[in-house]
C-alpha cells in the first residue's frame, strides 16, 4: 500500500503541516481516521501534557480502535488519537465551553509539536495514546502557531485534518 498523508491545519493562523499515515503501526487507527477525512473543531491547548494541540469529535469508527502502536511520551510530530468517556473530560478543569456528559464517548485528536511531553493526568493518572501519524513537513511553522495559539489564546481557531 501506498503511503497516505494528511495536512493538519490552525485555519484562521493559516497554518498548515503534512504528516505520513502510520498504517504499519496503527492500522486500524489509521483506517478510522483516513475513512472520516475531513475533520474540523475547535481548538485547544493542552494543560497538562505540555506541547499538545487537539480537537474533540464524536466518535467516528464503527468499532474504537484497539491501543495500537501507544505511548504516554509522544514526541514532536506525533498525531495521537484518544478515546475518553465523557465522565473522564466532564469537570470545570478541563475548560471545555460545551457539555461533556456521561455516558458519551469523545474522541481527541492531537498533535504534538515540541519535545518533553507526558501523558500524565492528575485525575486519571497515565493516558496513553495511540500514535497514527508523523508530520514530515512544515512542523517548524506549525510548532510557532502553536506556541502563538497557547500564548495569545485558542478562541475562534479551528483545528482541521484533511486528506493531502
Amino acid at each position: 500500500m501506498a503511503d497516505r498523508f494528511v495536512s493538519v491545519s490552525l485555519d484562521k493562523r493559516d497554518v498548515r503541516c503534512t504528516a505520513r499515515l502510520l498504517t504499519d503501526r496503527a492500522p486500524l487507527t489509521c483506517e478510522a481516521v483516513w475513512e472520516a477525512l475531513p475533520l474540523s473543531g475547535d481548538v485547544y491547548h493542552a494543560k497538562y501534557a505540555r506541547n499538545e494541540i487537539y480537537a474533540l469529535f464524536a466518535p467516528f469508527a464503527s468499532t474504537e480502535p484497539p491501543l495500537e502502536n501507544p505511548t504516554v511520551t509522544p514526541i514532536p510530530g506525533d498525531l495521537c488519537y484518544f478515546s475518553f468517556a465523557g465522565t473522564e473530560l466532564g469537570t470545570k478543569a478541563y475548560g471545555y465551553d460545551r457539555a461533556v456528559r456521561p455516558g458519551t464517548t469523545v474522541v481527541d485528536l492531537a498533535l504534538f509539536y515540541e519535545r518533553n511531553n507526558l501523558l500524565l493526568n492528575g485525575d486519571v493518572g497515565w493516558v496513553p495514546g495511540i500514535v497514527w501519524g508523523q508530520v514530515t513537513d512544515g512542523l517548524d511553522r506549525m510548532a510557532e502557531a502553536c506556541n502563538d495559539l497557547w500564548r495569545s489564546g485558542a478562541a475562534g481557531e479551528t483545528l482541521s485534518f484533511r486528506r493531502a
